[in-house]
Parts: C-alpha cells; structure tokens; sequence
C-alpha cells in the first residue's frame, strides 16, 4: 500500500535501519564485521583461563555430561509420564512411580558428585586458592547451599521435590515459606552454591590432609617394599631403606 512503511522500517544515509521504537546504527564503522581485524583481539585473558582447564581430561568430560545428563533425563521422563501414564500404571500408582523416579535421580545426583569431584583432582587448580581464606569461605557457601537444599526438601516434601506434580500428584496451596520466601529457585540456586563451596574447599583440604598426614604415601611404599621382599634380599635393602627415612625425616 502506498505510504505504508515497509516491515524493517526506512534505512538511514549510513545503510542502518531506523523503524518505530528501534534505534538507528551506522553501518559505515569498520565496514561492517567484515572490516574487523581479529588479529589484534587480545585473548590473553581466554588463554588464561583455558590454562586451568584441561578440556581433554577424561574426568573433566565426563564431569560435564553427568551435569547436562540429569535435567534432562528428568524433563525427558517426567513430561513422558505427564503426557502418557506409563510409570503410574506400570508401578500400580503416581506415588510409588515418583517414589521410584526420585530414588533414579538421587543415585544419577550421587554419580555427577563423584564425577565432580574426581575431575576437580585432576585439574589444574589456582594457587591463589590455596589459603585458609578459600577454605572458609568454601564452607561458608557451602553451608549456605545446604541450608537451601534442605529447607527447600522440607517445604516441599519428597514428591514435591521430585516432579509429583507431573505425576498428578498436587499440593494444596503455593509454598511460600522460607526458603521460597527469598528465591524463586532456591534448591537450583543451593546445589549450585554446594558444589562452588566444594571446590573452593578442594585445594586447600587436600593441603590440610597432605599437612597431616605427611608421610603416609613414601612410607607406605617402605612397607610394601619391605614385605614384599625374601629376607636376603631385605638385608640388601636396608641401606636404602634408611636412605629415605632420612630424607623423609628431614622433610
């Protein structure tokens, strides 16, 4: 129709678009992306970090797929249940269904910590983090994390926590008390903080036990050492075994 403007709204002197409540934007800057010079784009600070992160460690991987895994296994199942039944009449009733589903998710949350944490051994790790300040402020968070968790387990109860309502299973009024009373999302928003508590808490609690108990790697290879091997041929390694008590000494 005449007069009427076209959908992407009038274009400016400069090439841009300026249309009913959008903003117009020169186009003449750098040519467009295509006249940007990415060789000066300093990536120091990507570097930087992609050097604490060992993105081919098998621990680090499986880390990461155990933690996309779970909500989607969980959204997967229980929007199937929700459209078709099947686990409430193939477990004979909704709540022993959810009762079954939310012990899946509880063992499925077990394996993500212990990927977790097994990653978090074999990655590079700040030295900066290596201080009593890291280790308290990681207890400090985590404690706050369990205290969601809990308290959100509590208001909600076991099939309220675990996807009940998908099953049919409904509460009978909003839950509104503590800890829902501050967060929209405060189980999310709890595990979350658990598991950055953890890993500041990792660097320096494996330094605490390393502090404790100083020895107990070399003297344990002492001792199989030593078991291991026919009196001869003990009698051949004293020397040596007393070599590196004193070093361990002196350490």
């Amino acid at each position: 129709m005449a007069g009427r403007p076209r959908p992407g709204g009038e274009r400016g002197q400069a090439g841009g678009r300026r249309g009913a409540g959008l903003r117009w934007w020169p186009r003449d800057c750098c040519s467009g992306l295509g006249g940007l010079d990415y060789s000066e784009v300093d990536v120091t600070a990507m570097a930087r970090l992609f050097s604490y992160v060992d993105m081919t460690d098998s621990g680090f991987i499986a880390a990461v797929l155990s933690i996309a895994f779970n909500p989607f296994f969980w959204n997967v199942v229980a929007r199937w249940e929700h459209k078709t039944r099947a686990l409430s009449r193939g477990f004979g009733s909704p709540h022993t269904a959810c009762y079954c589903l939310g012990a899946v998710i509880l063992l499925l949350n077990c394996v993500r910590s212990h990927c977790f944490t097994e990653a978090m051994k074999s990655q590079p790790k700040l030295e900066g983090l290596d201080s009593h300040w890291a280790y308290y402020s990681g207890l400090a968070i985590m404690a706050v994390g369990t205290l969601f968790v809990i308290s959100s387990f509590l208001a909600l109860g076991f099939t309220g926590t675990f996807l009940g309502d998908y099953f049919g299973i409904l509460m009978e009024a909003k839950v509104t008390c503590f800890p829902f009373s501050i967060l929209d999302n405060p189980m999310y928003w709890g595990s979350t903080a658990v598991y950055l508590g953890w890993s500041l808490m990792a660097g320096p609690l494996a330094r605490r036990l390393q502090d404790v108990y100083p020895h107990q790697g070399p003297d344990k290879y002492i001792f199989l050492l030593t078991a291991n091997s026919c009196p001869p041929q003990r009698a051949e390694l004293q020397p040596a075994i007393k070599g590196m008590r004193a070093q361990l000494a002196f350490c």
